[in-house]
């Protein structure tokens, strides 16, 4: 069967167009078909080995997001059957409760093989049904990025009706926490770097949206979209450039949901923000996957519609990869296989 692996050696020209043995699934595993995967943040750094020891082991497969039919079923296997259509769970071993790190370290696309493969062969534990609303690509785009932003608004950011939260940028993980929050009924601000992209979340139910490149000091103005009260919940993605603001427009007692570093790793803001207002600064890793059952029920009754960029061949991963290293695209980019 055909793969992509990383391979050799680390780095982005050791991931090759390859070939494995066909796997078989054995006692509580299934086999499953892949239709379609979906790119994150995440595997652009793991051909580079960017998670040290945590990355895995070569040969690997990358890539941690994917869907596909189940082609057959080993003995005992009662959570799906050959023919639905399911996506492997981020988290194999992190099916319910608190994380712990085995449940934390047994992650698709790095350490445990990923989803640019033709067939996976899993643990039935490690699979989920999802609803036949959504495309493949849809679907496919969910494991990572959809739990990601659900756990951060659910589990880690307590979200309730009428909450003020505020999202920011346009990348995967920031489109679904818009979608679910407005599902949820909350007020929400979006901060964004074009005026094409304003236009955008707005037509996705944004409340309120500001250019951060236009306006660099956005604490200031965003408080203001909140009656100068302050943000219930801060789906924080930027990290190190955007904390220190985020924490100047959160309110004394709300959330900060840590997501992502994408501009830069080093905390350099003043502590005594998050002691004397006791701020909750919450690291949100995906979820588990009784989480992930509960936001494709809700996706399901509300038929959300997951935001697709583009969708290339499974031959042209690179390509795929490229294009999301340039940060043009508006939702997900996805492969077909």
């Amino acid at each position: 069967m055909r793969v992509f692996q990383i391979e050799g050696d680390w780095g982005m020209e050791h991931l090759k167009l390859s070939s494995r043995p066909e796997p078989v699934a054995g006692p509580g595993q299934v086999l499953v078909r892949m239709k379609a995967s979906s790119l994150n943040y995440r595997d652009l750094v793991v051909p580079e080995r960017g998670y040290g020891s945590y990355t895995g082991t070569l040969p690997l497969i990358p890539v941690s997001d994917g869907v596909g039919v189940v082609d057959a079923v080993g003995a005992g296997v009662s959570r799906v059957a050959v023919g639905d259509r399911v996506c492997p769970t981020y988290f194999q071993s992190w099916t319910g409760g608190e994380p712990d790190l085995e449940r934390l370290t047994q992650s698709l696309g790095g350490p445990v093989d990923g989803t640019m493969t033709e067939l996976m062969c899993l643990s039935e534990q490690g699979v989920v049904k999802v609803p036949a609303h959504l495309s493949d690509t849809q679907a496919a785009s969910l494991p990572c990025a959809a739990l990601t932003a659900w756990s951060a608004l659910t589990s880690a950011g307590g979200c309730r009706l009428g909450d003020r939260v505020l999202v920011q940028g346009c990348g995967g993980v920031a489109l679904f926490a818009l979608q679910f929050a407005k599902l949820l009924g909350a007020h929400v601000t979006v901060i964004t770097s074009s005026e094409e992209r304003m236009d955008k979340v707005k037509k996705l139910g944004a409340d309120a949206v500001l250019n951060y490149r236009t306006v660099p000091e956005w604490a200031k103005a965003t408080r203001e979209f909140t009656g100068g009260r302050g943000y219930d919940l801060i789906v924080e993605l930027g990290g190190e450039k955007t904390l220190p603001q985020s924490l100047r427009c959160i309110r004394p007692g709300g959330t900060i949901a840590m997501i992502g570093i994408l501009s830069g790793s080093t905390m350099a803001t003043s502590l005594g923000h998050i002691i004397t207002r006791q701020v909750r600064l919450q690291g949100v890793t995906v979820g588990h996957r009784d989480g992930f059952e509960a936001m494709l029920r809700a996706m399901e009754q509300h038929q959300v519609q997951p935001i697709v960029d583009r969708v290339f061949e499974f031959a042209e991963l690179k390509e795929a990869m490229a294009y999301l290293k340039s940060g043009v695209q508006f939702g997900k980019v996805c492969l077909a296989h």
